[in-house]
């Protein structure tokens, strides 16, 4: 696991309640699309950033986590392994003070540079799983 209890129960309860979920679309099928709406149930701003900057759950998108006009607490991250560091590196550049990687991501020099950074980070855990149990 990439994230103690310690950790995941800091980021859900105390980080902030700005949430940009990175992947998300208007396309109910996807784990996003869920996700941010139990965020949203637990009192979260959902943010979705995806390239189609799709209004989503009532709330504006934007093609990217630069392009997002106002502070981030948690950069949600729904996209591949593979595309995730440079996710990562974006939360940071942009001054998100945690990132989430969803189950199913992993990149461990990510995880090592957010860390460093000074974020806190949790990586393949969904927090839709989590949050009833820490809250």
């Amino acid at each position: 696991m990439y994230g103690d209890k310690e950790t995941v129960r800091r980021i859900l309860d105390e980080t902030g309640d700005t949430w940009a979920v990175v992947g998300l679309s208007a396309n109910s099928e996807r784990a996003a699309y869920g996700v941010a709406r139990v965020l949203q149930r637990y009192g979260k701003r959902i943010v979705p950033v995806h390239p189609k900057a799709e209004t989503v759950h009532g709330e504006r998108g934007y093609a990217s986590l630069a392009e997002v006009p106002f502070p981030v607490d948690v950069v949600d991250v729904f996209v591949n392994s593979a595309l995730a560091g440079a996710v990562a590196d974006e939360a940071v550049a942009a001054g998100a003070r945690a990132v989430w990687f969803q189950l199913g991501v992993v990149d461990e020099e990510a995880y090592a540079r957010t860390t460093a950074a000074g974020l806190d980070m949790v990586m393949d855990r969904c927090p839709a799983i989590e949050i009833g149990a820490a809250g």
